[in-house]
């Protein structure tokens, strides 16, 4: 296609070319009758003032004026002979003389009526006549446009090298006028061909700065004129790692100035931020609004390390001295920064921007306000993903971000009694992904924090409209971690009526800090939210875990489950698993039910729920 288009702009270019030419051509043509018509003309004019000086030099003395003056016969004669050269092109033929005081004055005209009286004044341009008395040799006056030409043909008379007249002959012609009437047709086809070209040229002017603003704000942040994240694709395409620092920077708790102060506080917000950052880094580095509240900075890197940290801290500093007055409020704000300062020594771009994330993340982590660096202690290169860290963002932001659901059966009274949300994620061709193959790469991200909120909102959303139990994966880490614990108390407070329909599942298989984890499950389980632990038998089991945690429900490992009707050891540990929960008064779910022969002996065995393909497939709607 790319040369299809070079090969029709050649094209254009080639018929413009064309067109040019072929203008330039007919103008030289009429140029050239027109130069070559004069020619003619002068030709002729000096053949005639040849003759006529002959005929003069024959019958008048070495004075015209002295010899003419007293002669009026010969005058006669003269003017009768230069009368019959006369004709519709050579329309004057006459003789001046300058006399003392330089005024021209007739000596002889050839006109054949209104003819000059012998000493008669005559008006003529007198630096023309004035040069063949100087020169001693002939002049043309030369007129013409384009109705017609006139020339007047000056020859000196000389006597012993004097001048003593002029003889001048006037010719006009209206060939021109004709010359140009016939070419005006195809000067009249050239004029709307390069009218149309001029309006083609102003067209494409129109659609190439159109296609420039269109580019321009297809790359610009609407609200805080930064860069956005198309920009960032292409920007990433070319990029050199080792000319930049990455700096990724959130502003603090700015949900709550959404929810204080309103969502226009918020874009306020967001512009004043882009500004102060703007004026705080330098011409050729590029900042982007890479989420909601967060900015990415590639800062062109200085060969001293501690450079990208004087930015953030300044950057920090300015922010935090910043009174932000809306609508007469004095909103402060706070800023948490995380760089990576080598982004060349990751295997590609994508995975420093996520270990710059990942230095904010700890940085909220540990109480936001801060910033923190890149350590290879603290974060290993992470090995890149199928999608990366700023595709989910872009999902995220794209509402490609979604939830099926699978049931979970009373598998007693053969009903279903809630489900699970299972997260998932389309991609620009409309294909389905599954957490497996991105959710791994944003653990420790700002995303994962955005994607669990999500999360819990659809979820949520889909209580209230459906009013079912509905069952999130968290893990261990994520009730640890203050900002997902703080988001999901938000998200339940704000839903406090709906909260008693939610189950939180929870991966065992973790190194837990007990008191911090207890004191947080028992504080969510104050709105009715029900704990259960999930993928239980799997790995080495911790059933240590039920003397300390409040737990509820127990979902067996499926790994178990699968291949129950096959494996004595399987079925026995998952009877084990069965009584030891009705002893605690554990509700129990089988995992992966694919089959009647795995459901009659999960019911058999007392487990009151299962879960399966055999059961009920996810789905994107609540059945």
């Amino acid at each position: 296609m790319r040369h299809i288009n070079r090969i029709g702009i050649l094209l254009i270019i080639f018929i413009f070319a064309a067109i040019v030419y072929l203008f330039f051509a007919t103008q030289k043509v009429e140029n050239a009758l027109s130069h070559n018509l004069e020619r003619l003309f002068i030709k002729q004019a000096e053949e005639f003032a040849v003759n006529i000086e002959e005929i003069i030099k024959q019958n008048v003395g070495k004075d015209p004026f002295k010899s003419l003056s007293k002669d009026k016969e010969l005058r006669e004669r003269l003017q009768d002979a230069l009368s019959i050269l006369i004709n519709s092109s050579y329309k004057y033929i006459y003789v001046l003389y300058r006399d003392k005081k330089g005024r021209f004055r007739y000596l002889l005209d050839g006109s054949k009526s209104d003819r000059g009286e012998f000493g008669q004044k005559l008006d003529v341009e007198k630096a023309a006549w004035n040069k063949v008395y100087e020169t001693k040799k002939e002049n043309i006056i030369l007129h013409k446009n384009l109705e017609g030409l006139w020339i007047t043909y000056l020859k000196p008379l000389i006597y012993n090298d004097k001048v003593e007249a002029v003889i001048a002959i006037d010719f006009s012609t209206d060939l021109p006028q004709n010359i140009y009437n016939t070419t005006k047709p195809i000067k009249n086809i050239f004029t709307y061909i390069f009218a149309a070209i001029g309006i083609l040229v102003l067209l494409l002017l129109y659609q190439t700065v159109l296609n420039i603003i269109t580019k321009k704000e297809s790359i610009t942040d609407a609200l805080t004129s930064l860069y956005n994240r198309t920009y960032l694709r292409e920007f990433l395409k070319n990029i050199d790692p080792s000319k930049y620092h990455i700096l990724m920077i959130d502003i603090d708790h700015f949900k709550k100035v959404n929810d204080n102060y309103g969502h226009k506080a918020g874009d306020f917000i967001l512009r004043e931020v882009a500004h102060i950052i703007k004026q705080l880094v330098r011409k050729d580095d590029r900042i982007v609004r890479f989420g909601g509240e967060e900015f990415l900075i590639f800062l062109e890197q200085n060969d001293r390390e501690e450079f990208a940290l004087k930015i953030a801290q300044r950057i920090k500093q300015t922010i935090e001295n910043t009174r932000f007055i809306y609508n007469n409020a004095e909103i402060n704000i706070t800023l948490s920064i995380g760089i990576c300062l080598k982004p060349e020594r990751f295997k590609n771009i994508n995975n420093a921007i996520k270990a710059a994330d990942s230095m904010l993340y700890i940085a909220k982590k540990e109480g936001r306000n801060k910033i923190v660096l890149y350590s290879q202690r603290e974060i290993q290169e992470a090995t890149c993903g199928q999608f990366e860290i700023s595709e989910v963002q872009e999902a995220l932001d794209e509402n490609r971000i979604l939830c099926h659901y699978q049931p979970i059966f009373d598998i007693n009274k053969n009903r279903i009694v809630k489900y699970e949300a299972l997260v998932r994620m389309i991609d620009k061709k409309g294909k389905l992904i599954y957490p497996s193959m991105f959710l791994e790469h944003i653990v420790q991200t700002n995303v994962y924090y955005a994607l669990t909120k999500r999360v819990l909102n659809t979820v949520f959303h889909t209580i209230k409209e459906k009013r079912v139990s509905i069952s999130v994966n968290l893990s261990f880490s994520d009730i640890s971690d203050n900002v997902i614990y703080n988001m999901i108390l938000e998200e339940i407070e704000k839903h406090k009526a709906l909260s008693h329909w939610l189950v939180i599942e929870l991966l065992e298989n973790e190194d837990i800090k007990e008191d911090i984890i207890r004191e947080r499950l028992i504080r969510l389980k104050s709105f009715n939210v029900r704990i259960a632990i999930d993928d239980f038998g799997s790995g080495f089991s911790n059933f240590a875990i039920f003397k300390t945690l409040p737990i509820d429900i127990l979902k067996l490992d499926g790994s178990l489950i699968q291949e129950i009707d096959k494996s004595k050891i399987s079925y026995s540990i998952t009877k084990s698993i069965a009584l030891f929960a009705k002893e605690l008064n554990i509700k129990t779910v089988a995992e992966f039910v694919h089959n009647k022969r795995i459901l009659e002996i999960i019911r058999e065995l007392g487990i009151q729920e299962g879960q399966g393909f055999y059961l009920g497939k996810p789905s994107n709607k609540i059945q």
